[in-house]
């Protein structure tokens, strides 16, 4: 086993295992943080596979994007240090035969295509032809997945908003509501006595 292979096994378990706390963990801000060191894992394979631009892409969209709207919002919501309930046991059941029908899958397309090594020279791609094919209109563009996107990101930022603004409840459930200006009492102020000079 070459050095390429351990560093690949060492990114792979680094990723799997903050993958699978992100998804465990009780606190919602732990499980953002886990998740963003799960795809900062993914990044370092992206350039252990010498695909740099996509390594760039991946840490700024995901890494310095995604996550972070991820993070606000977990603040806005003002419940960022709450421990989240435990599931349910069903749920716990459900999630562990879908993590093993996932594996088992995978390990049948290994298994059947065993993906043999046909290129003998490194993947090479220039940084300007993958911009013009996002910026495409062609068949093969990418420019209407990019709007998408884009407009997915702006969803998220308007319901950011639309939790902010939500308006707090007390312990009980009632909604507070703010007072109104004719329940506001203004006591009169009192005039300065005037001394009398002798």
């Amino acid at each position: 086993m070459n050095a390429a292979a351990i560093m690949f096994y060492i990114i792979s378990a680094f990723i799997l295992g903050t993958g699978i706390l992100a998804v465990t963990t009780r606190k919602i801000f732990r499980s953002a943080i886990w998740l963003l060191f799960s795809l900062i894992g993914i990044a370092a394979l992206y350039f252990w596979m010498q695909v740099e631009f996509i390594a760039a892409v991946q840490i700024i969209v995901y890494v310095g994007g995604i996550v972070v709207l991820i993070i606000f919002s977990i603040f806005l919501t003002q419940r960022s240090g709450a421990q989240m309930p435990a599931p349910a046991a069903k749920r716990n059941i459900f999630a562990i035969l879908a993590a093993l029908f996932g594996f088992g899958f995978s390990y049948n397309l290994i298994r059947e295509y065993e993906f043999p090594a046909t290129a003998t020279q490194p993947f090479v791609v220039n940084v300007a032809d993958i911009g013009e094919r996002m910026l495409s209109l062609t068949e093969h563009g990418f420019v209407l997945p990019f709007e998408l996107v884009s407009m997915l990101l702006l969803a998220a930022m308007i319901g950011c908003i639309v939790i902010a603004m939500k308006i707090p409840e007390n312990r009980k459930g009632q909604i507070i509501s703010p007072p109104h200006a004719t329940d506001i009492e203004i006591n009169p102020v009192p005039e300065p006595q005037k001394e009398e000079v002798l």
